[in-house]
């Protein structure tokens, strides 16, 4: 009997979902290893209790898809101009008219080059797209192209004050814009034991991005920890993530006479663990967002040394939980990295600081209810109720 009600209950539940929630609709490019693409698997997770969610994406592959579940591919192909494209836009709005989605929400550029006219015509109420670079890897012509398609959604969330500056010097109106951070998960707060083992003596620093673009900048990193290493022949540099530049620089460490004191760890899921077993969190970035990287260090209490660009600049406050460094001087890393190998009171300090700060400010509950509230407004806002 137990058995019975309980898949009684459950059916209930899928039923009041699928007739009261608003319904919304998330798309994204691909699912690969990366920050935008964890936040958009991460919002799927926790915004499905209060929406019904559909899926979608250009390209239905990458690490993460296990964690999304059912997601619809609309294939563009190699160009955003082209027949194919043209027909995954059409296919697009039928899908948007077919489930009688509410609210459609992109996460990068080209769901929203794809999605933001797609929603427009299948007269989707409410339509948001995302901003959360500051568009390296794109040309003038494409932000523009971007940004003029921007203009047709309802609100572009940016994920940091300088990512929705960016848009306003392509002629995106301000009053469009709207920052909500990142979502930094709760298990990034929870203590837990370290992944490496702990070493008397050792002092660990730690980088954690993708190897598949040199925007991350790892050479710089290598440079600097060079200029260290016969001063602190203990420190020891950890390398999380992976891509086709590794090769390259497991050889640059050989050269600089580092590859002992480097460690590379390729792709981890654990990362909470890796960072327990770090002292300093170091981002050596040309051009960053609102660095998932950055925020995850914070929480886990370590001081991070960063570029000064782009969301670094409003997540590490210089002095106080970490320093910030000019971009391309891996002597300005160096110093920086140095006064926190030297002083492990500092590192203490600054780590904690940097761990209230992150409770404060950027708790997924918080998060969460930024983007339920944005939803919800414009929705009302269009006198568009959940439909029952």
């Amino acid at each position: 009997m137990i058995e019975v009600g309980q898949k009684f209950a459950d059916a209930q539940t899928r039923e009041l979902k699928a007739t009261r929630l608003p319904s919304l609709f998330l798309m994204n490019e691909s699912l690969r290893m990366g920050g935008t693409e964890q936040q958009f698997a991460t919002a799927a997770r926790v915004l499905q209790h209060r929406f019904d969610i559909k899926l979608g994406c250009t390209a239905r592959r990458g690490e993460l898809l296990s964690l999304v579940g059912d997601i619809s591919e609309f294939d563009v192909g190699n160009s955003l101009i082209s027949k194919q494209a043209f027909s995954a836009a059409r296919q697009l709005a039928h899908c948007l008219k077919k489930h009688r989605v509410q609210i459609a929400h992109s996460f990068d550029f080209y769901s929203n080059m794809l999605m933001v006219p797609a929603a427009r015509r299948a007269r989707v109420p409410v339509v948001i797209g995302s901003h959360r670079g500051m568009g390296h890897g794109f040309s003038g012509l494409q932000q523009l192209a971007q940004a003029l398609v921007l203009q047709l959604a309802d609100r572009v969330v940016c994920n940091c004050k300088a990512a929705a500056e960016r848009l306003v010097t392509y002629g995106v109106p301000r009053r469009k814009l709207l920052v909500i951070p990142n979502f930094l998960p709760d298990e990034a707060f929870k203590d837990c034991a370290p992944a490496l083992a702990r070493k008397q003596g050792v002092i660990r620093l730690g980088m954690i991005a993708r190897m598949n673009d040199p925007v991350k900048n790892h050479p710089l990193l290598l440079r600097a920890v060079a200029r260290l290493a016969s001063r602190y022949p203990t420190l020891e540099t950890v390398l999380v993530g992976d891509g086709p530049l590794r090769v390259d620089f497991e050889q640059l460490a050989s050269d600089l006479g580092i590859a002992s004191q480097t460690r590379f760890l390729g792709n981890r899921r654990d990362i909470p663990s890796i960072l327990r077993s770090l002292d300093i969190a170091v981002l050596t970035s040309d051009s960053e967002g609102l660095s998932n990287a950055i925020l995850e260090a914070m929480a886990a209490g370590l001081p991070v040394v960063a570029t000064r660009v782009g969301g670094n600049i409003e997540l590490v406050d210089d002095g106080k939980t970490g320093f910030l460094c000019p971009v391309g001087s891996d002597e300005a890393f160096a110093i920086a990295i140095a006064k926190l190998l030297d002083n492990a009171d500092l590192r203490s300090e600054m780590g904690m600081e940097a761990r209230v700060r992150a409770l404060a400010r950027y708790k997924i509950s918080s998060v969460v209810e930024q983007f339920s509230h944005l939803y919800t407004s414009l929705l009302c806002a269009k006198g568009v109720a959940a439909e029952a």
